[in-house]
């Protein structure tokens, strides 16, 4: 079919457009300043290895890390590197894949920056533009070579809607064209790669093609060490669970076991490059990298990986339930790639999620199973084909697949812009049903992030009645804040004054039902950092055991120099109390906070 008549490869271009209109005209993130920049947080950690070579030749103490950090603060607590405790050098936490690939564009970045007159030092905005540049037209070739795969395997039409729904319909599209110096994209170019040139080395063996699986596979790798698992797809391809066909594959390989070898020595040529460099630094082979992050092989986080509303994958990402069902149309549509694929996908997540920090920080859904999305692809292609064969289907998943695109486009403009609702990381299932779909929320939601029974709408509570205050005036154990808010004194909370007092409330579940305590507070200066927000801890207790307890942070509502009213409720629990325990902490944060009219109210629903 010519491409001017194919509805796939029009297709292609518009989802290519889309990518790169949302990346240079929606959120050009190379624009961004500190740690909204293209090159921070964790995309700075895997860049790291460039200006460090390259511009300061500095790969063992990384020197110039502090004076970078002052200047573009691409991650405020420098864990782009660790001091190593046997060689006392610093050592890159990432791995070095992702530097390797971005050479080419870091290196026009510099030429850049020395001719227009930027400060040639790794970060400015040549670099920036230059690695965006670099991220995007990986992207679309990541597209490009996933259009060739299914084009060749499946309808137009499946063809067609596989790349809609990829682009529009998950998270890919985050991670393609807005944080796309993380590793996802791009290694999703490297698994389209692998699935054009795996069934073309079967196909006709030649020592080429079995070099370039071999290093496509150690660059995988070298990007994120159980990419390793991309192996899976080559040796598996084409096997079924049977004798015959392993007898088969055997033969196969007893006739071509030089490129075989040649394919094991490509993978160990390119994976000796983080070994090299580690050498270099710490005199050792091998180092682990991540300190104390680590796996739980035999407890994988795989409800919450999939399904919590922290980060979980369909939670996320809805539209991805149709790969999943996909597998068995693939079966019966192409059988060679059904157990490779199915294989890769099952050790894949299982992988991804027994890491115990398994929602991957601020993430938009599951990050680390993005790069798989090119390997779903097939059973989504396949599961599409068979719902476009099927009218009645189809009318259900365009309602479907609307829905979806809708959501995930909600959902990235909620991470990046709109009323920044979307709390990377943070989510639970209070704060996201209070918020999702929407476009503006009271801003006293954001203190479900940390406590799920707070009563946003306040017409829900009946029969107030106060049961305590404090106003700060005669309590000299408090300190006094000045300027007050009311009166002459407030509680002072700073660097030096951690902690109220903790002040005893008598109550029992005969008259309290629920309690809010609740006060006005301002910020003197505001602490964005959330681990170190000041902190209202309630708590019901029985004598002095804690029965239950619940927090709030401030500053997610307070800000600087005007007052706000505070306020956090909890449910009395199940189990018998005798009192209610109500404090603040400043949780080791050095900015001062001000805080007056500490109430304490019972109410009922």
């Amino acid at each position: 079919m010519p491409l001017r008549k194919s509805l796939s490869f029009w297709t292609l271009l518009f989802c290519a457009a889309f990518v790169l209109l949302t990346s240079f005209v929606y959120y050009p993130k190379w624009s961004k300043p500190q740690t909204e920049a293209l090159i921070s947080w964790d995309a700075s950690g895997y860049y790291m290895y460039l200006p460090a070579a390259f511009i300061y030749q500095d790969l063992k103490q990384v020197a110039f890390l502090p004076d970078v950090t002052q200047k573009y603060n691409p991650d405020p607590g420098q864990n782009q590197a660790y001091r190593d405790s046997l060689s006392g050098n610093r050592v890159m936490k990432y791995p070095l894949g992702l530097a390797l690939q971005s050479l080419p564009f870091f290196a026009a970045g510099h030429l850049a920056a020395k001719a227009l007159g930027y400060p040639a030092d790794g970060f400015s905005a040549p670099y920036q533009l230059s690695l965006q540049l670099g991220c995007e037209l990986v992207a679309v070739l990541g597209l490009l070579l996933t259009w060739l795969a299914l084009r060749r395997r499946f309808s137009e039409g499946a063809t067609a809607l596989t790349l809609v729904v990829l682009t529009l319909g998950t998270n890919y599209l985050n991670y393609a064209a807005i944080d796309a110096a993380m590793t996802h994209s791009w290694l999703f170019t490297l698994y389209a790669a692998l699935l054009l040139l795996t069934p073309a080395f079967y196909a006709r063996p030649t020592l080429a093609k079995a070099l370039g699986i071999g290093a496509l596979v150690g660059l995988m790798a070298l990007t994120r060490p159980t990419d390793i698992l991309a192996a899976i797809l080559p040796i598996l391809w084409g096997l079924r669970p049977s004798w015959p066909s392993l007898q088969a594959r055997l033969g196969f390989w007893q006739q071509h076991w030089p490129k075989l070898v040649a394919a094991v020595l490509a993978v160990a040529a390119v994976g000796s490059l983080q070994l090299f460099y580690w050498h270099h630094v710490t005199g050792r082979w091998l180092v682990y990298s991540y300190e104390d992050q680590g796996f739980s092989w035999l407890h994988p986080h795989l409800w919450d990986g999939i399904f919590s509303f922290r980060s979980g994958w369909l939670i996320y990402s809805p539209l991805l339930i149709t790969p999943l069902l996909g597998f068995w149309p693939l079966y019966r549509r192409r059988p060679e790639a059904f157990w490779a694929m199915l294989a890769y996908t099952g050790l894949f997540i299982y992988v991804t999620f027994a890491w115990d920090i398994w929602w991957y920080g601020g993430s938009l859904g599951a990050r680390a199973l993005v790069q798989g999305y090119a390997v779903l692809a097939w059973p989504l292609a396949a599961a599409l084909e068979w719902v476009l064969a099927r009218r009645s289907w189809t009318v259900a998943y365009a309602a479907f697949l609307l829905a979806g695109i809708y959501y995930n486009l909600w959902l990235t403009h909620q991470a990046h812009g709109g009323s920044s609702l979307l709390a990377a990381g943070e989510m639970n299932r209070p704060y996201f049903t209070a918020i999702v779909g929407r476009n503006a929320v009271p801003v006293a939601t954001r203190w479900l992030l940390d406590n799920g029974e707070q009563r946003v709408d306040d017409s829900r509570r009946k029969n107030v009645r106060e049961l305590w205050h404090t106003d700060f005036e005669q309590d000299t154990t408090a300190g006094c804040g000045r300027p007050a808010l009311q009166g002459r004194c407030s509680l002072l909370l700073d660097k030096d004054h951690q902690n109220s007092p903790e002040y005893r409330i008598s109550a029992t579940p005969a008259d309290v039902k629920w309690v809010r305590v609740r006060a006005r507070a301002r910020c003197v200066q505001k602490e964005w950092d959330t681990w170190k927000m000041t902190q209202l801890v309630v708590s019901y207790r029985r004598g002095d055991e804690r029965v239950k307890e619940g927090i709030i942070r401030l500053q997610r509502v307070v800000d600087q120099d005007w007052p706000s009213e505070v306020y956090l409720d909890l449910q009395a629990p199940a189990e018998a109390f005798d009192n209610v325990r109500v404090a603040l902490w400043n949780a080791d944060g050095p900015q001062p906070i001000l805080i007056d009219e500490l109430r304490v109210e019972a109410f009922e629903e």
